[in-house]
């Protein structure tokens, strides 16, 4: 399947990216709709709302992805890394990567390195093998 070496989290970044240098005229404040709530509370949903939650998506399969043994895994792990530096770097050098929307895109792109890295030895931990004389 293509989706397994292939970083789903690339995708929020790309939009992010898309946004913000091709149109910055567009606010990522801009309310989206309004759900009436049955507390009565109006609760405003905006662009980066709908950005963070559709990365936060991503990030679960990406969790599921982890949990695969083999070459693959090896290179998703490996893209995941150089995402995560590469949306680190953009954070602390670029200026309109600095808003609070790109720092959860990179604090969710550090999440999942850390995952990947975290199931592979939990599950690693597992198939220790004993042979007998």
């Amino acid at each position: 399947m293509f989706v397994l070496g292939f970083p789903l989290l690339l995708i929020p970044f790309a939009v992010y990216n898309m946004i913000a240098f091709l149109t910055p005229g567009v606010g990522w404040t801009t309310p989206v709709t309004t759900i009436h709530m049955t507390s009565g509370q109006d609760w405003v949903m905006t662009w980066e709302d709908l950005l963070i939650a559709f990365a936060i998506v991503l990030l679960a399969v990406e969790i599921l992805k982890s949990t695969r043994m083999g070459v693959r895994s090896i290179v998703d792990h490996v893209l995941a890394m150089a995402l995560f530096i590469a949306m680190l770097v953009e954070f602390l050098l670029v200026r309109r990567a600095g808003t609070s929307t790109f720092f959860l895109l990179t604090m969710i792109g550090l999440v999942d390195v850390l995952v990947g890295f975290i199931v592979n030895i939990r599950s690693s931990q597992r198939q220790v093998e004993i042979e007998r004389a």
